[in-house]
């Protein structure tokens, strides 16, 4: 084909693109031009494959030529375009009805998330009994979170937490009693009464029970003859605010590093009132919390003299209580963010 034909025959391809596409009036018909005429396989696209046929003079004329022809259609294009798509609106707002008296749609209401609600709970609980809030850091360093807590290195007691390592010092904390370090440590030699608040980490198998992050609270108190006594004065006065003024309790005999003696208190099932069912798994108690009086080589480390003073402190996990008193089966289902749960509380 020659130079001259194939320059007559853009003419034509933008003469005949441009008369059809006035008739375009929908979206459709519009889909249907583009394909035509702008399309890989239009005959503006393939006239690039032809200019071997034309003469070396007339080639650059004819690439010029058919990008102006493909640059007028997308122009057009874009114009029918915008004049349908407000012609369409326009013909939607006349065939539309609005009754503008009827009610509106009522707004979802956020609400607390369960956890921190169970936390403004037990917060408020210890304020009554006089603790203070005493927040300690996320990421803390191999003394706080083992080597000051009764804990040194290849001691078999780490095998009870299992930690992530940022660096060969450095751990996201496995509970939040190095906190008892850091407030022992800016208060000594005064007596404290804290709770300690805060997320942990836990290179666990995620299960129904287990998860690699929980919320914890830790409550210290540090004073001259504090005793196990006062210890279980305070727990039980927690424990009967949080579950009821009927709420029996009980101490094990336990283990932990930095407490000595160490218990673990449990809660009289307010399920099946004690008498065993799936949540309490038929033992009619539900653990709480760990406790103990502060081990003597802790209270030396936060600064205190153990032939002085000693203090108490105890451990508590938020989710676990949430996950007794809303008999909820999946510790999952705080941290998934589905509505579905969140809603029911």
């Amino acid at each position: 084909m020659a130079g001259e034909e194939i320059l007559t025959q853009l003419e034509e391809i933008q003469q005949k693109g441009l008369q059809q596409l006035q008739g375009v009036q929908d979206e459709e018909s519009l889909q249907s031009w583009r394909s035509e005429f702008l399309g890989r396989k239009a005959p503006v696209m393939t006239v690039f494959s032809k200019m071997g046929e034309a003469s070396k003079e007339l080639r650059p004329l004819i690439g010029q030529k058919a990008n102006e022809v493909k640059a007028a259609l997308e122009k057009a294009l874009e114009v029918r375009t915008n004049i349908i798509k407000q012609s369409a609106l326009e013909r939607s707002l006349r065939e539309e009805k609005l009754d503008v008296t009827l009610p509106g749609r009522r707004s979802a209401v956020g609400r607390l998330h369960p956890s921190t609600r169970n936390l403004r709970n037990i917060y408020s609980i210890f304020a009554e009994m006089g603790f203070q809030v005493y927040i300690s850091p996320d990421v803390e360093t191999d003394d706080y979170n083992f080597g000051l807590l009764n804990i040194p290195k290849h001691h078999p007691a780490r095998d009870m937490w299992d930690t992530f390592w940022t660096t060969d010092d450095l751990v996201l904390r496995t509970h939040t009693s190095p906190g008892q370090i850091h407030s022992m440590r800016e208060n000594a030699p005064d007596p404290i009464r804290f709770i300690l608040p805060g997320m942990c980490y836990r290179y666990e198998q995620v299960t129904a029970r287990h998860e690699i992050q929980f919320n914890q609270v830790e409550a210290i108190v540090v004073g001259r003859n504090i005793t196990f006594a006062d210890m279980k004065g305070t727990l039980n006065t927690f424990a009967r605010r949080m579950f009821g003024e009927n709420a029996r309790t009980r101490l094990r005999p336990s283990y932990f590093p930095f407490t000595e003696p160490s218990a673990e208190m449990d809660v009289e099932c307010f399920v099946c009132g004690g008498k065993g069912c799936q949540i309490c798994k038929g033992a009619g108690w539900l653990e709480i919390m760990g406790c103990g009086m502060i081990n003597p080589i802790v209270l030396q480390n936060g600064g205190y003299d153990p032939a002085v003073y000693s203090g108490f402190a105890a451990g508590l996990g938020p989710e676990r209580i949430a996950l007794l008193r809303y008999r909820i089966d999946d510790i999952r289902n705080f941290w998934a963010n589905d509505v579905r749960f969140l809603e029911q509380f």
